[in-house]
Parts: structure tokens; C-alpha cells; sequence
């Protein structure tokens, strides 16, 4: 008998294209890794949240399009990692848990590792990405996508630190979804879960948090206004921002100093 996930608190529920993205058949068919890469991003990100039941074994498999071995495997790597639990019993199964925030001072060292050209280019390439998908929400997103982006913004949380970075990343994806492309959704996924921690490290800074804030707000509305190019600038602006904050972050640990916030 096939489990269904339970129903996800509000707080933490995306929109269908998301959770469908993450349980779409993997293009290369034979590695557990694949397994335990998309749905350890969905768990970073909170599409899969704490708590939340998975399907069976057996229909991730079918889903994922690999062999029951492969998505055991894949599964008992979240366990080692401390993403699953599994509870035996009628009502068993593996359960999310709830990732631990990134430690500031590993996210330190990555941003000493590299480079300004690196962090550069790191910028620009997932603006492009984020600002192509705000710009195909705007075209594309019906009354019903702004009322369901409109409560995802009511729950959002920008009041310190660990909230904010989750809600920044998952804005993103929420633009990714509501331009109604499964290819821009698993790419965000793949973005905000490998690079989300560092990028989002600004948050630290109340006062980045605040415009974080408002820019999403103003996205929202740009969208809402079907005005592509006002949630196209929108994206950019705010990232710009997180990216300068990184940039003088890296200076500041170069010369010696704190790294702010």
C-alpha cells in the first residue's frame, strides 16, 4: 500500500510545481546519490518539510524511474546524514528532520576560499536564473498563483537570521514555480540547496534582512501587476545588494577584520 506525504503546514507548504519537481524521474538512472541529492534539497529548503512522511520505497522509485535498491540506498544516505528517520509500525516510514542551520564559521571559510572573480560570477549566474524566472512569473502567474504567493509571503519569516535565509532561498523558488517551468524549478532547487547557505550569509545583517524584505514584497508586486521587466529589476536590485554585501564580507576577512552583520 502506497504512503502519501501527510498535508505540510502552511508555514512550509510550496506551491504543486515544486514538490512536483522534486519527485520527477532522475535523468540518470543508476546512482543513489541522485536520489539523496534531489531530496536532500527539497529538505534544505523546506518543499519537504519536518515531520512530512515520504512516499513508500517502492513509488519513490517509480517516480525517481530507478530500482528499489537504488532509492534505499539513496534514503539510507539522508539517514546517515541525519535529514530521515525511519519509525517502524502501522504508521511508519522515513520522516524528514529538520536540517541543522549552517555553522557562520564554515560559511566563513567557504567565502575565504573564494575568490572575487568566483563569487562574481557566482552572482551574476544565479541572478540570471532568478531574474528569467521572475520575469516569466510576471507573464505567466494567474490570480490564484498572487493569492497563494501573497500568503507564502504572509508566513515568511525575515526577523533574524536562520528564518531569513530559508525565506530568501524559497521566495526564489516560489518565482521559479510560478513560471510554470519544471526545468528553472529543479535548477533553483539545485542553486538555493548548494549555494543558498553562503549566499543567503548576508542575513546577518538586520538591515540587509529589512531590504530583503521589502524587495521580495516589491517582486511580489511587480508580479502581481503582470509587469515583467518592474520583477525582472526587482530580482536583480536584490541580489545585487546580497552581492555586494559578500564582496565586502570577503574583503573585510581578507584584511583581518569580522566579516559583519
Amino acid at each position: 500500500m502506497t504512503s502519501e506525504p501527510r498535508t505540510v503546514p502552511q508555514t512550509t507548504r510550496a506551491v504543486p510545481g515544486a514538490r512536483d519537481a522534486v519527485f520527477a524521474q532522475l535523468a540518470d538512472a543508476g546512482r543513489a546519490e541522485q536520489v539523496a541529492r534531489r531530496l536532500a534539497d527539497a529538505i534544505v529548503l523546506g518543499v519537504l518539510a519536518p515531520g512530512e512522511r515520504l512516499p513508500s520505497e517502492a513509488e519513490l522509485a517509480r517516480r525517481f524511474g530507478v530500482a528499489l535498491v537504488t532509492t534505499r540506498e539513496g534514503l539510507g544516505m539522508l539517514r546517515q546524514d541525519g535529514l530521515l528517520e525511519t519509525r517502524r509500525g502501522r504508521d511508519g516510514g522515513s520522516f524528514v528532520v529538520r536540517p541543522g542551520d549552517p555553522d557562520d564559521a564554515l560559511l566563513t571559510t567557504r567565502l575565504r576560499g573564494l575568490s572575487q572573480v568566483e563569487l562574481g560570477d557566482l552572482a551574476v549566474y544565479v541572478t540570471a536564473i532568478a531574474a528569467g524566472c521572475a520575469d516569466r512569473a510576471a507573464e505567466r502567474a494567474t490570480a490564484e498563483d498572487d493569492a497563494r504567493l501573497r500568503a507564502w509571503l504572509a508566513a515568511a519569516d525575515f526577523s533574524k537570521a536562520p528564518e531569513a535565509r530559508r525565506s530568501a532561498g524559497g521566495f526564489l523558488l516560489e518565482l521559479a514555480v510560478l513560471s510554470q517551468s519544471t526545468r528553472l524549478v529543479r535548477e533553483q532547487l539545485r542553486l538555493q540547496a548548494e549555494f543558498g547557505p553562503l549566499l543567503w550569509l548576508g542575513m546577518r545583517d538586520a538591515a540587509l534582512r529589512t531590504a530583503t524584505r521589502d524587495a521580495v514584497h516589491g517582486v511580489a508586486d511587480a508580479v502581481a501587476a503582470r509587469d515583467a521587466e518592474r520583477a525582472r529589476a526587482g530580482v536583480s536590485a536584490l541580489l545585487g545588494a546580497v552581492a555586494r554585501w559578500l564582496l565586502a564580507a570577503k574583503a573585510r576577512i581578507e584584511t583581518g577584520g569580522a566579516i559583519g552583520g
